[in-house]
């Protein structure tokens, strides 16, 4: 998607925030009826969670599938729709982004440092991760980066392990990316009145261009 084309369906969502348990969370309605749920910490501003949510061909809602934050699993003695609950020993991918950096998790990953490889297919614009034993691969995508057509830059990629946990982050620069704090119109530390944008720190790149594209005031539905 180009980043116009990604900046346009940003202005045509109905947009719906609202202030719960600390947290600002927005839901995003697309016109081709995609669904997409955000939420930040009250106070940092973090984006904690991103989600999506399609309809099936026969217009039925399928279940919202995690971009950002803890994956959901069934909790003890519910069944879902497979009737499975996942092993708690199994990996377990999630991504958690900070002010700096695109982040991922995968914990229960107990192998060495020098086990591990992490690399940036170009090709396939995607991130791949493999053990020297051939225990676990993992391939994934940065969505963001995806929407705007930007590269991803090996060069900025870096990886960490600590209890049993292999932490994967790709750093934000000015250069790889247009836009940047300095540029953003800046938003009162709350939710403004007359449905004006609510105030999100800029430590995800959708989150900049979206504030970007929206201007001072957008279109967004605010719920007490």
């Amino acid at each position: 998607m180009a980043v116009t084309g990604w900046l346009e369906c940003l202005r045509t969502a109905e947009k719906t925030a609202l202030l719960q348990d600390g947290r600002r969370k927005v839901h995003y309605l697309f016109p081709d009826g995609k669904e997409m749920a955000e939420e930040y910490d009250e106070k940092t501003g973090e984006l904690l969670v991103r989600k999506w949510r399609v309809k099936s061909a026969l217009g039925a809602l399928g279940q919202w599938q995690i971009e950002v934050g803890e994956p959901a699993f069934l909790g003890a003695g519910s069944l879902g729709p497979e009737f499975i609950k996942e092993n708690n020993a199994n990996p377990i991918f999630m991504r958690k982004d900070t002010k700096m950096s695109f982040q991922w998790r995968i914990r229960n990953l107990p192998y060495p440092k020098d086990v591990y490889s992490v690399c940036v297919d170009q090709k396939e614009r995607c991130i791949i991760v493999r053990t020297t034993n051939k225990k676990y691969y993992k391939k994934f995508s940065i969505p963001d980066l995806d929407r705007h057509q930007l590269p991803v830059d090996g060069s900025l990629l870096s990886f960490a392990h600590a209890n049993c946990t292999l932490i994967i982050s790709v750093r934000f620069t000015q250069t790889s990316w247009p836009l940047h704090q300095g540029e953003v119109p800046s938003f009162p530390a709350h939710f403004p009145p007359h449905g004006s944008v609510p105030s999100f720190s800029p430590n995800s790149w959708s989150v900049l261009a979206r504030e970007q594209a929206w201007g001072q005031r957008g279109r967004v539905r605010v719920l007490s």
